[in-house]
């Protein structure tokens, strides 16, 4: 019996990771790991460093917002250009060009002469490289996964790497702080692209077939079948509420860290890796997942918790309790998010790949500019807690809305499952 067990619960981890059984996969999954942390490590210093040199939380909103508005600009665009191009090569490029931005902003730091326009500049340039790199990476994976019943678990693993790095990144970030600077930040960040780089470099593989239709006609072909699908419109307007109503907690973590629980850069990392180890959680669920299916009541539970913990949060004066609150945040944000982004890339076809996961990166981190914005000039005004006490009461509406949905959602999901092939993993499992 005891055999049995170990040898059940070997097979479970090993099913765990069986997208790493590709060799190619497993030498992407290494570059993006080093290149996600240093972007984390950057992201924390760059919001330090704004607040240190302004003191103003609309400016913390505004260079979130500057990073991720493009999202909802470019990356419709982005999408079609993805389609129409080699991932590969169009991947290299964007690396290089965030390398370039993180090299400028370490010698303006480094040298004394950045001001809030560099950092607003050094934002907007990095959203707009950003808008590409997202949907690339997404659309990448599905041709280093040649089994597409792995899949899954690659979209998984995906979401566990960048969440292993938001784990360690923010105490990571703090702890250079408090004994460098800013600049030590944003050179490790360009050494992590120095990483990725060579890792594509090295990659192998087929291209994807091009669409060569006309641009308007692409564009047209996307948005048609976003429109007729119900199924990807309820994903995508679920994503952009989620992130509009919650994701926008991050940059106002200085003022918290700083104004609300009278710490430094140490208390900034606790808050921010406390939220990272949640989503780190939530993405090893995820990968021990057997199939997709499942996955929609996971993401009607993950909006409700996102609220009511969000909102408790916003009431908290504690700081590890506050810290406790934004560990289920993460683990919901990412629960929600990574759920939905699996759920679409089962059911959108290859053809259409690049542009509905360019439109699902727009409802995420478009979304969360946006609503950073919107929280940044309300924290100014009333305060960074009253601002997400406020977002809070509205995200658990929202969900509530979505979660009485649920059923409707599941019959268009399931003849989809049904067509593709995909079987319940477990007699009686939901959608």
């Amino acid at each position: 019996m005891v055999e049995a067990i170990r040898f059940s619960s070997m097979k479970h981890r090993a099913h765990a990771w069986r997208a790493m059984r590709q060799p190619s996969y497993r030498l992407y999954f290494a570059g993006q790991a080093v290149s996600i942390l240093g972007n984390w490590i950057q992201q924390v210093a760059l919001g330090w460093l704004v607040y240190r040199l302004s003191g103003s939380a609309m400016l913390l909103g505004t260079v979130a917002f500057l990073a991720q508005i493009p999202q909802l600009v470019v990356s419709p665009l982005a999408g079609i250009i993805i389609d129409r191009s080699n991932i590969r090569h169009l991947m290299m490029v964007v690396q290089l060009g965030m390398l370039l931005q993180a090299v400028c902003l370490a010698v303006l730091t480094w040298t004394g002469l950045v001001a809030p326009w560099h950092i607003l500049v050094a934002a907007g340039a990095f959203g707009i490289l950003n808008s590409f790199d997202v949907p690339l990476r997404h659309a990448y994976t599905s041709q280093l996964v040649q089994d597409r019943q792995d899949l899954p678990n690659a979209i998984a693993l995906n979401s566990l790497f960048f969440n292993l790095a938001r784990f360690i990144g923010p105490p990571l970030a703090g702890a250079i702080l408090a004994q460098t600077s800013e600049a030590a930040c944003f050179a490790l960040n360009a050494l992590s692209f120095v990483a990725i780089i060579g890792v594509m470099s090295h990659l192998r593989t087929s291209p994807q077939a091009h669409s060569s239709a006309a641009f308007a006609d692409v564009m047209c072909e996307g948005m048609a079948f976003v429109r007729q699908s119900f199924s990807v419109r309820h994903i995508l307007w679920q994503v952009a509420l989620l992130n509009f109503l919650a994701a926008n907690y991050i940059p106002l973590m200085p003022a918290f860290a700083r104004d609300v629980f009278r710490g430094g850069p140490e208390a900034l990392g606790l808050l921010l890796g406390c939220a990272g180890a949640g989503a780190l959680l939530a993405s090893l669920m995820l990968a021990s997942r057997r199939s997709v299916r499942g996955l929609s009541g996971t993401v009607a539970f993950a909006n409700l918790l996102a609220g009511f913990s969000l909102l408790a949060f916003a009431l908290s004066r504690d700081i590890w309790l506050a810290s406790m609150m934004l560990f289920l945040l993460g683990f919901a944000l990412v629960s929600g998010n990574a759920s939905s982004n699996t759920i679409l890339q089962t059911i959108v076809p290859e053809h259409l790949r690049g542009r509905v996961l360019s439109l699902y990166s727009a409802a995420n981190l478009g979304a969360a500019a946006l609503g950073g914005l919107l929280s940044g000039a309300l924290a100014d005004y009333c305060g960074p807690g009253e601002s997400l006490i406020l977002m809070g009461i509205l995200l658990i509406a929202a969900a509530l809305f979505f979660f009485f949905r649920l059923e409707l959602f599941r019959m268009y999901l399931r003849p989809i499952y049904a067509r593709l092939g995909i079987k319940h993993p477990n007699k009686g499992q939901e959608s």
